[in-house]
């Protein structure tokens, strides 16, 4: 079942499928990442020291656009009650959910980073950073995005909500995740996995919870 939840999750979520959000989010990032030189000029060693940061600020952005089609959609159609009836729990739907919204955008930001790069003229040590960075940050994201669209889905501004909401809560992944680059630390980059990590795991029970009390109201 769990498997089958995910091969659903992500035909919907990858591009063409019903939801094809994850184009979306991709093009915004390149977007950011081509306009940037051109907001600050030509100036090399700027964009050097600076392009890393603005990959984060993009990534971090992209990974708002597709919030209002992760949950609303299934809980209107009636697609968790459908799976409760099936004995399967909120918690499991809202962790096949999570992994697959970082499939769906994750991989596609790794490699867009490698073209962004070049635009910001960043240099192949900290083109490292910044991809071991967005590794070990972006399932934090995914697991916050998520658990946003699982807390508004039954809002009628959820939508807006959802951008103002995950900002704040993505941080701390942004502050150690960026902040490896100004040093080249490494540790930094460790505790944005571990934060990442500790979102993972609370992700499927909040989300849980909030489908649930979306349901009885």
């Amino acid at each position: 079942m769990i498997v089958r939840l995910l091969l659903r999750d992500l035909s919907q979520l990858l591009p063409g499928g019903r939801r094809g959000g994850s184009m979306l989010p991709l093009l915004f990032f390149l977007a950011v990442a081509m306009l940037y030189p051109f907001a600050v000029g030509p100036d090399a060693p700027l964009l050097a020291r600076t392009g890393g940061g603005v990959i984060w600020v993009a990534a971090l952005l992209a990974s708002i656009l597709p919030l209002d089609r992760l949950v609303a959609p299934d809980l209107e159609q009636g697609v968790f009650d459908q799976l409760a009836l099936r004995g399967v729990a909120e918690e499991v739907v809202i962790a096949v959910r999570v992994l697959a919204h970082w499939l769906s955008f994750a991989p596609l930001l790794l490699l867009a980073s490698v073209l962004a790069a070049a635009l910001l003229n960043l240099s192949g040590e900290t083109l490292k950073l910044v991809l071991a960075g967005l590794l070990a940050g972006t399932p934090g994201l995914a697991a916050i995005g998520v658990t946003i669209a699982a807390l508004t889905a039954g809002l009628r501004t959820g939508a807006a909500l959802s951008g103002l909401l995950l900002i704040p809560l993505a941080v701390p992944v942004l502050i150690f995740g960026a902040g490896a680059l100004e040093r080249a630390d490494y540790g930094a980059i460790a505790l944005c996995g571990a934060i990442s990590l500790v979102l993972v795991a609370i992700a499927p029970f909040a989300g849980g919870a909030a489908i649930r009390a979306a349901r009885e109201g």
